[in-house]
């Protein structure tokens, strides 16, 4: 009954004109996901430089994504009225970070971090924990102007 319930409360995302579900995080991919979130706000939210969101809904382009860490840049967070952090961010996220799950195929997620790059993030992660590597995702063509994010220690 349990699996049941779980498999109706998925979290689904929109992309290219198709609702796919997104994968459940497991123990690795959780673990890498909440560490990351907090090294890059250790090194980015002190100077309100930016600030990392794990499992954001973010709407752009006509999709609705969901990536595994989105960090945006501080002023472009979106704020309401009252000075609280919306809840909706209808805008694309300047650095978006996937991490690969066992069994999910790497290019749902490849897909995902395109449609980012194609409407205005600056950088994309495609981290798989097995192999141990990232793919880095420039957006293109590269701006050599742009102001990067601090390098994680």
């Amino acid at each position: 009954m349990l699996y049941l319930i779980a498999e109706e409360s998925a979290v689904m995302i929109f992309i290219n004109g198709d609702i796919i579900q997104k994968h459940t995080p497991q123990g690795q991919h959780s673990l890498i996901q909440i560490e990351l979130c907090k090294a890059i706000d250790r090194v980015a939210k002190p100077n309100k430089i930016a600030k990392a969101f794990p499992e954001l809904r973010c709407t752009f382009g006509g999709d609705s994504i969901i990536p595994d860490i989105a960090v945006f840049r501080w002023a472009r967070i979106p704020i309401e009225p009252s000075g609280k952090i919306a809840n909706r961010f209808e805008i694309h996220p300047d650095w978006a970070i996937e991490i690969l799950s066992p069994d999910q195929r790497q290019t749902k997620v490849l897909s995902n971090l395109l449609h980012c790059s194609r409407h205005g993030t600056e950088f994309g992660w495609l981290i798989d924990p097995e192999v141990e590597s990232i793919l880095v995702i420039l957006k293109f063509p590269f701006d050599k102007s742009l102001h990067c994010m601090p390098i994680l220690a």
